[in-house]
């Protein structure tokens, strides 16, 4: 009886450990694919940095010359203002 018991113990604790290694590849087999979807995120992010790398760019050449341009804007702001404000006392009479 003791025999067919420990034969019985050793049967189970085989099964389980099997049960355990096709969880395991299991596992395994998971992680492969999450790896992998994790480097096309990866790849789609370094190209999305390429891009805005060259959005940075042009915006920083952009802002070069709208600094010019704006500050003549300012200029020809400035005077409508004083033109805008003389004509307001004239419209309240």
């Amino acid at each position: 009886m003791e025999r067919l018991a420990g034969a019985g113990e050793e049967v189970l604790e085989r099964i389980a450990s099997i049960a355990a290694a096709e969880r395991l590849v299991g596992t395994l087999g998971t992680l492969k694919e999450r790896v992998d979807e994790l480097q096309k995120s990866v790849r789609t992010i370094d190209r999305l940095e390429k891009r805005l790398s060259a959005i940075e760019w042009r915006l920083t050449k952009l802002e070069g010359k709208a600094s010019t341009s704006t500050k003549s804007r300012k200029t020809s702001a400035s005077g409508s203002k004083k033109k805008t404000a003389a004509r307001k006392p004239a419209a309240g009479s």
